[in-house]
């Protein structure tokens, strides 16, 4: 039997004086997870909504980064759920390829071991050890956060199901002509020694050089000029490029040049790819080591002479550089070129260079046979989808554009990885007849000859091209499950802007692709986490934040509720502790208050909530704004706008209910009026228990505690009914009245602050109210305004004199008078201002002078003197105020 049966409980009394985080996290999440509170798939009648996570890498633990992004999308899945839909979010993690693969072998290299030590099989079975210690340590990352969780459709990347999909559509897209195997010019990695493709290289500037060499031609009439930023590649040159209608060259178009160094002779060649304005006119043409010049090369038919090989060490192609690393033969080539008269000059450059996302190693454009996706087809789907008003609807709107240019300009996508762990390529080669099989299956024969010998390709691919399918492969494609038709599309996926080119775009192109749909309705694009001072966040820095620190010191929901309130859409936001704390204070007002709450509902029960009664204007007001915040709260969670959804919260919370009606609550609550009492009681239970359930998207855990100890109907606070506006509960005129009330009680508390009268001491209190109506609303609630302003005396009238030395406030529909005489000793507090005056007025008069003095402003930072100004203006300012005082009590 399930720890869950039907209850309708009264509130306990036995709360805590204070909450303590780390017993109640634990308690809830195992709760949860005890009842299957987070599993979808039980409400057969109500309508799904769905949310695939973003499956973080097994590369090790989540960063506060993660956390931003699944505290987002819990809010969402917690709201639904409450609101009545068959709620799903499907976990998993990714096995990122080459970065599991990095992290794996730097393990080893502190072993003094490198993967070809130990082979394929052995070195798979050290990252399948990792793996699932990091899977696991993540599992417990989520737990911590609280996040809601299907864990029974958990995924990863390279799981059963999910590999099989990968064939699929590797399969699929073989027999469409979409995935082709050829030589072409990739990014190279030569410390992974993988290729990449263009998206997972980072450009640098770089403080380079421009080399000006001299080809001397083959008949001795004279030499062509070129530049290059890597002279290591001129040993693999096979021709300098000329534009057809350069008058400069167009006699030498045909002729030969003698590459120094090799001795080679190479074609002088024209082609309309050179622009003929930019430096001399003349390209050098390395087809095996740049994209561009390998396009130009298959045009003239040149060779392809590679001089590197996948260690970035030149090759024997490089002649006596051969066994040198790239730069060695760079420095030793350089040398070499001044001494044999070549290299005209050097002018220092900077210039953009690919590195490696992953391993920092400087990219080497290389010519390669990789395997290709063929993108143009897929794109083109895609952006038809966009434009025809079927696509996907991105917030900010703005991100729109940033994903429309790049799959316009996506070139053919490079899959191949040379790595051994990831999804082997499906494709079996023959010994026998030299034909490439490609199967679903594990190919036993060939599929052209028959023959028996076969050997599979020993790349994987791109890991992107699994996570490419994460929306649609985790619910079961290509098996036509019932996930997959219940939950897919899915309704919106939350992800950083930083990868909209590697994942957002390929997922819906593939979605479109395979199952004819797209993969999500809405992408909510937010932004980075960065430091306190707005830069990001990174190990070299040492500013990185431990979501796990911060839930130790300040509990999870604290942490949750501050990450996610100082979100927008589409903007990086700042961490900083001191809103942590912010957040842990609310946590525990929202604590005191429920205590109090419950310290006055003792035997009270769910079945006792009766707003039928008759209802005071402050029960009549806290029912209106709970009605409204419900509205607007529910509104802009739609709108995924948290940050105002958090305002909201936190307004109503402590302004409207803690510092308001709970202090309003106390004169029925400890009244004498049985009637009045029971009226509370009910207003208060009900206005906490809505109040808890707005709230429980972002702070589960004490939102669950304090439930449980309610008078309530259900089990848990994570499945009870979202609160939905209520016309019954419109009360505007009570707002009307409540604003007049709060405004005196607010202005009468000011005055006492300015003339230093502690809320102890009572006060004379005289009010004109500006009309009739006004004043039926101050003698319908005199009981407030005497309580709270603290009277020894309270003259309401509509004509009232003006006492001679008052302190006054003027509010709408009011104006108040407290006279002086019932508040300080006039002659007292005169000699006080008197003397304050004096030191204001020294203070003013020494920031003058150093204001005035010319060598101070030459010689302070401008901080510092802006920091002089504003003390001139405090300080000219309270000059102001204790002159209108001491007018006022001298006149």
């Amino acid at each position: 039997m399930t720890d869950m049966q039907e209850t309708k409980n009264a509130p306990s009394a036995s709360m805590p004086t204070t909450y303590d985080p780390k017993t109640a996290e634990a308690k809830w999440y195992d709760y949860w997870l005890k009842n299957r509170v987070f599993e979808a798939g039980k409400r057969s009648g109500a309508k799904p909504y769905t949310i695939v996570i973003p499956p973080p890498n097994v590369t090790g633990m989540l960063h506060i980064g993660h956390a931003l992004d699944f505290t987002l999308q819990d809010i969402l899945i917690r709201t639904k759920r409450m609101q009545g839909y068959d709620a799903l979010w499907l976990p998993g993690t990714d096995h990122a390829g080459i970065a599991t693969q990095t992290k794996v072998e730097q393990k080893l290299r502190e072993e003094g071991l490198t993967r070809y030590d130990l082979g394929r099989e052995k070195f798979l079975e050290k990252v399948w050890e990792w793996k699932e210690h990091y899977a696991a340590t993540i599992r417990e990352q989520w737990a911590k956060m609280g996040f809601s969780l299907d864990y029974s459709r958990e995924r990863f990347t390279l799981d059963e199901g999910l590999s099989r999909a990968v064939r699929e559509v590797f399969v699929k897209l073989y027999e469409k002509g979409l995935i082709y195997r050829g030589k072409r010019i990739i990014n190279w990695d030569p410390a992974a020694r993988t290729a990449l493709s263009d998206i997972e290289v980072e450009y640098k500037e770089v403080q380079g050089a421009l080399y000006h060499l001299q080809y001397p031609l083959k008949d001795g009439s004279g030499h062509i000029t070129v530049a290059t930023t890597r002279p290591e590649t001129m040993l693999g040159d096979t021709a300098v490029a000329v534009h057809p209608e350069d008058e400069r060259y167009r006699h030498l178009i045909g002729k030969m040049l003698i590459l120094p160094i090799v001795g080679r002779e190479i074609p002088v060649v024209a082609d309309e790819y050179v622009d003929k304005e930019f430096g001399s006119g003349a390209v050098k043409i390395t087809p095996a080591h740049d994209p561009n010049d390998f396009e130009v090369g298959l045009r003239h038919q040149l060779p392809q002479v590679l001089v590197m090989d996948e260690t970035g060490k030149m090759n024997e192609n490089a002649g006596p550089y051969q066994g040198l690393d790239r730069f060695e033969c760079r420095k030793k080539l350089v040398q070499d070129l001044k001494e044999q008269g070549v290299l005209l000059r050097i002018e220092e450059h900077v210039h953009q260079v690919g590195h490696s996302e992953r391993t920092g190693a400087v990219i080497e454009p290389y010519l390669s046979t990789q395997w290709f996706v063929s993108m143009k087809p897929l794109a083109e789907a895609a952006i038809q989808a966009q434009k025809s008003g079927k696509g996907v609807r991105f917030v900010p709107d703005r991100f729109e554009k940033v994903y429309l240019q790049w799959i316009e300009n996506v070139r053919d996508w490079c899959i191949s990885r040379q790595l051994w762990w990831g999804h082997r390529i499906p494709a079996w080669y023959c010994d026998d007849c030299g034909q490439v099989t490609v199967s679903r299956e594990d190919a036993a024969v060939c599929s052209h000859c028959g023959g028996a010998h076969l050997k599979q390709d020993e790349d994987v691919l791109d890991t992107w091209f699994s996570s490419a399918l994460w929306p649609f492969s985790t619910l079961g494609w290509p098996e036509k499950t019932a996930d997959m038709s219940r939950y897919y599309p899915t309704d919106v996926l939350v992800t950083g802007y930083d990868i909209i080119y590697f994942w957002v775009a390929r997922m819906i192109f593939s979605a479109l692709e395979f199952t004819g749909d797209i993969p999500f309705k809405d992408v909510l694009i937010h932004g980075l986490v960065r430091d306190a001072e707005g830069r990001k966040m990174s190990k070299s820095l040492g500013n990185g934040v431990d979501p796990l620190d911060v839930i130790e010191k300040y509990g999870a929901d604290a942490m949750r509720f501050m990450i996610s309130t100082s979100s927008t859409p589409g903007q990086d936001l700042r961490f900083r502790w001191e809103r942590v704390e912010q957040a842990r204070n609310f946590a525990n007002k929202i604590w005191n208050a429920s205590r109090f709450a419950l310290m006055n509902l003792e035997g009270f029960t769910a079945a006792d909530i009766d707003l039928t009664g008759e209802l005071r204007t402050a029960d009549r007001w806290i029912l209106h704004r709970l009605n409204e915040t419900a509205r607007d709260v529910t509104r802009l969670i739609d709108q995924y706008e948290y940050g105002e959804t958090g305002r909201l919260l936190y307004n109503f919370i402590w302004d409207d209910l803690c510092d308001w009606y709970i202090e309003f609550s106390k004169l029925a609550l400890y009244g004498d009026d049985a009637a009045a009492k029971k009226t509370t009681q009910s207003v208060l239970a009900f206005v906490l228990d809505r109040t808890l359930r707005l709230l429980h998207p972002f702070m589960p855990f004490i939102t669950e505690e304090i439930w449980q100890h309610l008078p309530r109907e259900g089990d848990t606070i994570a499945l009870s009914q979202w609160p939905t506006y209520d016309a019954s509960l419109e009360a505007a005129d009570a707002v009307s009245e409540m604003t007049l009330l709060m405004d005196v009680i607010r202005s009468v508390r000011n005055i006492r602050a300015e003339v230093n009268v502690p809320m102890s001491k009572k006060v004379e209190l005289l009010i004109r109210a500006s009309d009739a109506s006004a004043l039926a609303v101050l003698k319908r609630n005199e009981e407030y305004v005497r309580r709270f302003c603290n009277t020894s005396r309270l003259e309401m009238e509509t004509e009232l004199a003006t006492p001679d030395k008052a302190m006054t406030a003027v509010v709408t529909g009011a104006e108040l008078f407290l006279p002086l005489a019932g508040l300080i000793d006039i002659s007292q507090e005169v000699a006080r201002l008197e003397k304050e005056l004096q030191t204001l007025n020294a203070e003013v008069e020494r920031v003058e002078k150093k204001l005035a003095n010319e060598g101070f402003i030459a010689k302070a930072p401008a901080k510092v003197i802006e920091e002089e100004k504003a003390k001139m203006a405090d300080y000219a300012a309270k000059r102001e105020k204790v002159l209108v005082r001491l007018t006022e009590l001298k006149g």
